[in-house]
């Protein structure tokens, strides 16, 4: 990372008591709520006008910022809200329509079931998933007032989602979870995906739309008959950082169960080993000492330098020496991720790298998000200068261009949706940094 923390607190930087009253702010303005068709929802809009629906891991997102806000009655709110259409077999979906029915764009009806489409005057999920934060969200909730009802309100429900992502995504029986779309991950146009869209030409453009378009077409097609959709090897991904959350969020179903007296916390431990495993088996790369995303059935590497390819090192068995090996050469010096602005979601050197706005977002820029996720571990390794970094460009970047869904990580310019939520971030990693120099790091 260029800057050093010391340069980086010598800048002015909006004070913490401001940026809490801000996030708060921004999170009431883009909530919603109400009833329709027998269904109660609350929720916060990602963006006012971009994202007007409810997101499965940008739901879970505003309960931890929620939390740190000390607004967990708000929180369960979203949580109920965000599994109140779970269907019987414990599928949820990666969007919920409440209010607004009708999607942003016409393509994203593809991202539904074709009966689905059939009734759009009526409450309904898409048919992809997201990555799976919602027990780590729970855990969040119960840390904040040990509300041991809500824990037992909803481990029945997680339960359901758990259960049908293992039997429904991890084809192979290797504890890895495969997406269908490159929606799925969270980062939509996600460069590591091109190779296996048979798009060769480095930065984003109109053909890599359409080959987009042609997975949900695939997808719809096939009515979203899993089994003939994996047979079809269109786009069978195992990504690092949807794979990574999944295994953090076995280990917090194992806690919750625990909390609740549940039998099965074991098996959920189990599971999240086997699934560890299989990322450092399958995933790892010792020469470029990375993570890569898989594409296939044969699990084939691909070599793109996203920002993800650090994330396993937040994982209970991946082991110290590779953890320290992967972040000293791509987190913390030179290689692809030296920016004034980190984390970039895309290594500077690589072809496709573009930091400036556009349709094809997570090819570049930077979003609070990774910060997010790599400074919780970070603080726990006693990298605590490089934790403060990252927070500290942070609060600059909102700082220099308010709450945007990401930034120029040169630059710091803001681009993408306004008052976006994700940004609000901030705050939780600012209570993290405090416990952390009172001496209470988890």
């Amino acid at each position: 990372m260029r800057t050093s923390g010391k340069q980086m607190q010598q800048q002015d930087v909006i004070s913490d008591e401001a940026l809490r009253a801000q996030v708060r702010d921004l999170l009431h303005r883009n909530m919603i709520s109400g009833t329709r068709d027998g269904f109660t929802y609350h929720f916060t809009k990602p963006s006012p006008d971009t994202y007007p629906f409810q997101f499965f891991w940008d739901t879970c997102f505003h309960v931890f910022t929620l939390t740190a806000l000390g607004e967990v009655d708000m929180a369960k709110k979203h949580m109920r809200s965000l599994f109140q259409m779970q269907q019987p077999d414990g599928f949820v979906g990666h969007m919920s329509y409440w209010k607004r029915l009708w999607p942003g764009r016409v393509t994203d009806l593809l991202q539904l079931r074709p009966k689905e489409v059939l009734q759009l005057y009526k409450p309904h999920m898409s048919a992809l998933v997201q990555p799976p934060l919602a027990a780590q969200a729970v855990i969040r909730i119960y840390e904040a007032d040990k509300d041991l009802a809500f824990v037992k309100e909803m481990l029945p429900k997680l339960k359901q989602l758990f259960r049908w992502l293992s039997k429904n995504r991890d084809f192979e029986g290797e504890g890895l979870l495969s997406i269908i779309s490159p929606f799925e991950s969270g980062m939509d146009w996600k460069a590591s995906y091109d190779p296996v869209l048979g798009y060769d030409r480095g930065k984003a453009g109109p053909l890599l739309f359409w080959k987009v378009l042609q997975v949900d077409t695939f997808n719809f097609l096939k009515n979203y008959n899993l089994p003939a959709i994996y047979k079809g090897n269109k786009f069978i991904v195992k990504d690092v950082g949807f794979n990574t959350i999944y295994a953090q969020n076995l280990r917090a179903m194992s806690a919750l169960c625990k909390l609740a007296g549940d039998a099965t916390a074991a098996r959920f431990d189990d599971q999240a080993a086997r699934t560890e495993q299989s990322i450092m088996h399958y995933m790892f790369d010792k020469k470029d000492a990375a993570f890569y995303d898989l594409y296939g059935h044969h699990f084939q590497k691909l070599k793109v330098r996203t920002g993800t390819i650090f994330f396993p090192v937040v994982l209970k068995n991946v082991p110290k020496g590779i953890c320290q090996c992967v972040l000293e050469r791509h987190l913390l010096s030179r290689d692809g991720f030296n920016v004034d602005f980190p984390i970039p979601s895309l290594a500077v050197d690589e072809p496709a790298f573009n930091p400036h706005e556009s349709l094809y977002i997570w090819r570049g820029p930077t979003w609070v998000v990774f910060n997010w996720f790599m400074q919780e571990h970070l603080l726990e390794k006693n990298y605590t200068e490089e934790a403060a970094m990252l927070l500290q460009s942070v609060k600059q970047l909102i700082r220099r261009s308010g709450f945007r869904e990401y930034y120029h990580p040169l630059t710091g310019a803001g681009y993408g949706a306004e008052d976006f939520t994700w940004s609000g971030l901030v705050v939780d990693m600012i209570k993290r940094q405090n416990e952390c120099e009172r001496g209470s790091c988890s």
